[in-house]
């Protein structure tokens, strides 16, 4: 799996931090960010469900 955020849609809701806070922050601005090193989704299944709950669809989950 492959996930990536669009900081251009990105309005900062949150629901991505909200939902699987391991793979996902806010930066200091408050957009949201894969965490470093999760770009992977570490194996958490909770990643595609992070990016479905996006109000913007800002994330994209792709498989490897």
């Amino acid at each position: 799996m492959r996930i990536s955020i669009d900081s251009d849609t990105c309005i900062g809701a949150g629901q991505c931090a909200l939902t699987a806070p391991d793979v996902f922050t806010q930066d200091d601005d408050g957009f949201g960010t894969v965490l470093p090193g999760r770009e992977d989704g570490g194996g958490n299944p909770l990643a595609r469900e992070a990016s479905r709950s996006c109000p913007v669809q800002a994330i994209t989950v792709t498989d490897a």
